[in-house]
């Protein structure tokens, strides 16, 4: 052991003298002959002192030399790793610094181009004899439907000239653009090319033709005796309806939590994958009272209320109307029960373009439901729109459809909580039905079997104190709590579920699994495979082994995943 010691204190001061010897004289002499020189020493010290080498001596030389290698291979891969990701790294910048000073060159160009533009746009309007007025940056919300970044205010862009008998007459054309597509305004909004607003003229060019075709119109439901239905009746008269006359097929227990979700909620969420009909839905349920649904397709690029109302033009002073602004004037006339579609609604952020409307709706009483359209009042307004505002009328329910997949946002508790959520799992299977009329039913009548229900079929004590001891169970293992919005749908939703022929226990069901069991998607579940069993345990203890048969599926599809 001594003689090897001796051997390794050398080694290491030939290695020291090496390394000086190779920085001091690498220049003159080479690498390639230093390193030979460097290794033949080492053998060379190693024949000299292995004379005197027992067997441990060798093992340790062995280990050492495996280490030292060892360290050797680990001091290049690491040196090699750190010169690769350094050479990225450098490549990286001056790829941005290359990219910065392209963008720099575009942005003059565009400079460049839009005083051309501003050019030419001051020589046409000086040859017509208008005042220009100055030029300011757009808005960002403006930008989407004008196609530049700079807006007139109030000033006239010129596309063209027009002759006439009499001699040249101007055409002024507006820059600003509305319409449905990629522009402000996707909800079904207006041309592209509109005349300046005339003295005395209305700057609500839809809304003033749904006046113009109300007027004057008897807009009372008139209902017969067969229209007078229990809900129970009025489940299996539209399953049978949409399947004899639209040929489509619908269980009744869907139905009845669509209904039960029409006496909880505004908001109806339909979700599942493609064709299990959830557009179909709505459509039918329009046409079984003797309606159309409006379906607005919602358009990725939607981030704020103008998107499905519309907005002022500050530059035509007309009001870019959307068919969804008229479909919600429409229902204002009417008495009878108004679905508005929002197509594929998680394209774009619900809870920026159709915020508003959540939050209006929230309030108790619905006469207060009003949204602004306009900052002044005009005699030429629609005469439902009152001091610029547009009420939201109790015979209007917005349904949305949903699909989850990488196209689409996530929909946040703010949404979910407001809404009822229905699931679409699979398509029906098609059955026969007898030949079924749609009912002459108003909404008011619809309304008034909602409070029947409410007041006949509350929600019994045995059943909030079951739901009370399972809501602190999740709130204790979970950390899930929900407000008294979920409590307010429940004596809703329940009452009305049985009313349709549906038990209280499973209408609580429902609730629990799409308001409760659905924030659980936002838990780490891998790390939580034993508190869901002892979830369903629970649930099975308070309801039964038989009891909340949705959730206890629910929860065993979030362990799976």
């Amino acid at each position: 052991m001594n003689e090897f010691s001796r051997f390794y204190v050398k080694l290491y001061e030939y290695i020291w003298q090496d390394i000086v010897a190779f920085f001091r004289d690498v220049v003159w002499k080479g690498i390639l002959v230093q390193l030979y020189e460097n290794i033949k020493s080492y053998f060379d010290l190693l024949i000299i002192e292995q004379v005197n080498f027992s067997i441990i001596s060798w093992i340790m030389v062995i280990v050492t030399f495996i280490l030292n290698m060892s360290l050797i291979v680990f001091i290049v891969v690491r040196l090699y790793l750190w010169l690769r990701k350094f050479a990225s790294f450098r490549a990286i910048e001056i790829e941005k610094n290359e990219l910065i000073e392209e963008i720099a060159r575009l942005n003059d160009k565009v400079m460049e181009l839009a005083d051309e533009k501003n050019q030419i746009l001051a020589l046409k309007v000086s040859q017509l004899g208008i005042n220009s007025r100055t030029k300011e940056p757009a808005p960002a919300s403006y930008a989407d439907g004008v196609g530049g970044g700079t807006r007139l205010t109030p000033a006239f862009a010129v596309g063209g000239i027009g002759a006439t008998k009499e001699g040249v007459t101007p055409t002024i054309i507006p820059t600003l653009g509305g319409g449905g597509g990629g522009g402000r305004g996707g909800g079904g909004g207006g041309s592209s090319a509109e005349s300046v607003l005339a003295p005395g003229e209305s700057r609500f060019v839809k809304l003033i033709s749904v006046d113009k075709e109300f007027a004057g119109k008897d807009t009372h439901i008139y209902m017969d005796e067969t229209d007078y239905l229990t809900l129970p009746e009025l489940v299996a008269r539209f399953v049978n309806f949409a399947s004899s006359k639209l040929k489509l097929y619908y269980s009744p227990k869907a139905i009845t939590c669509f209904f039960a979700g029409m006496a909880a909620s505004r908001v109806i969420i339909l979700e599942g994958i493609s064709g299990t009909g959830k557009t179909s839905l709505p459509y039918a349920m329009a046409k079984f009272f003797g309606n159309n649904a409006s379906i607005i397709s919602v358009q990725p690029a939607w981030r704020d209320r103008a998107e499905i109302i519309g907005y002022l033009n500050e530059f035509t002073k007309r009001f870019n109307e959307t068919n969804f602004l008229k479909s919600l004037y429409e229902a204002i006339y009417r008495k009878d029960i108004n679905l508005i579609v929002l197509d594929e609604m998680n394209l774009a952020r619900i809870e920026y373009y159709f915020a508003e409307f959540l939050s209006i709706m929230e309030m108790p009483d619905p006469t207060e439901w009003k949204i602004d359209l306009v900052p002044d009042s005009r005699p030429s307004d629609p005469l439902k729109v009152i001091n610029g505002k547009i009420t939201v009328p109790t015979n209007l329910w917005f349904v949305g459809t949903s699909n989850k997949d990488d196209s689409t946002y996530t929909i946040t508790d703010k949404v979910y909580d407001r809404a009822i959520t229905l699931e679409f799992e699979n398509k029906a299977d098609p059955f026969m039905a007898p030949d079924t009329e749609p009912v002459h039913m108003s909404a008011g009548y619809v309304q008034e079997l909602f409070d029947e229900a409410i007041h006949k079929y509350p929600v019994s004590e045995d059943i909030l104190e079951k739901f009370q001891i399972l809501d602190k169970y999740i709130q204790q293992n979970f950390k899930v709590a929900f407000g008294n919005r979920i409590m307010g749908q429940v004596h809703k939703f329940v009452p009305v579920y049985v009313a349709c022929g549906g038990s209280e226990d499973d209408g609580l069901d429902y609730i629990f699994t799409y308001k409760v069991l659905r924030k659980f998607e936002n838990l780490n579940l891998a790390f939580l495979q034993n508190e869901l069993d002892q979830l369903i345990a629970q649930i099975k203890k308070i309801f039964g082994k038989n009891g909340f048969e949705e959730s206890v599926k629910y929860i065993r599809e979030l362990k799976g995943r």
